[in-house]
């Protein structure tokens, strides 16, 4: 006797239809609503740019990445266009000020890779998170000394080699 196959029954209400995710899963949720998430993001960034460097859990601190190099890409074009993007995402105005007198000018040889984030040794005591510091490089009395942008290396070569020759000592080519 033949048996039809039965019909699949229809998916429970709290049971969601797995899809490929694509490019949904580009960034961290980070277990807040978007809203909430953004404003934390901003508020870091403000606080990353004033003191340069801050001390956060790691998935913050990498998601905070991508923020805090967009805005030193701001910075270094130092246009009014540039300077109204910041202020919609820094949240204070001598901060924003800092950005592009300071920062800015400091990066203009660098491109991208303005921060580094450290994993810190130990979790955090109460729910043992991992820690993590988030800098800007290429600052006074940073952790680690960074890389030597190309840029400013091919400069000062190049002026080295002008000084060598008004003193009268030949460069020798390799």
């Amino acid at each position: 006797l033949y048996h039809p196959p039965h019909p699949p029954h229809p998916p429970h209400p709290h049971q969601h239809h797995r899809t490929m995710r694509k490019r949904l899963a580009q960034f961290r949720k980070l277990g807040r609503t978007p809203d909430h998430k953004w404003a934390m993001l901003r508020n870091m960034v403000t606080s990353l740019i004033k003191h340069e460097r801050i001390v956060t859990t790691l998935p913050k601190a990498k998601e905070l990445r991508f923020l805090a190099d967009k805005i030193i890409g701001y910075a270094k074009k130092d246009s009014i266009h540039g300077r109204q993007l910041a202020l919609r995402v820094v949240r204070e105005k001598p901060v924003v000020t800092k950005l592009f007198e300071v920062l800015g000018p400091r990066y203009e040889d660098r491109s991208g890779g303005y921060t580094r984030v450290l994993k810190l040794s130990r979790p955090r005591r109460g729910d043992n998170a991992d820690m993590a510091v988030i800098e800007y490089v290429d600052r006074p009395g940073e952790i680690r000394a960074a890389r030597v942008p190309e840029k400013r290396k091919e400069r000062y070569f190049n002026n080295l080699r002008e000084v060598y020759e008004s003193v009268g000592i030949e460069s020798v080519e390799r």
